[in-house]
């Protein structure tokens, strides 16, 4: 699986960008999509993650409100609308791919995914 963000840039704080993510190759149904964020000097860090039928979204604490995730199955494709940005959320932003799981605390994890994205580079500033 393939996976290829797109839509990352500069943005003035309480701006909105929103993210694309292309899947490709031998890509599995019933999986869950998601989007981790990494800063300089931070660990890779959980944003959202859409499970296949979209009827089950998640979100990070500090995104919950301002971010919503969302995907299109004929695409394989899934999508972050970042709205209200501050300097906070600056970070190189990956998508990821993996198996849906009950254990919802599994997908905060990064190496419960299976496959990610290159990362586009958000970056809120004034």
């Amino acid at each position: 699986v393939q996976l290829q963000a797109s839509g990352g840039g500069l943005v003035q704080p309480g701006g909105s960008l929103r993210l694309s993510c292309a899947a490709s190759g031998r890509t599995y149904s019933n999986n869950v999509m998601g989007w981790f964020r990494q800063a300089p000097g931070r660990e890779r860090e959980f944003v959202a993650a859409v499970t296949w039928s979209s009827s089950r979204t998640y979100y990070a604490d500090s995104v919950q409100g301002r971010f919503s995730v969302s995907r299109d199955n004929a695409k394989n494709e899934v999508y972050l609308q970042m709205n209200s940005l501050t300097p906070e959320d600056t970070a190189v932003y990956y998508c990821s791919f993996g198996r849906p799981t009950e254990k919802i605390h599994f997908y905060f994890t990064p190496t419960w995914w299976d496959y990610w994205g290159q990362g586009t580079q958000v970056t809120v500033s004034s």
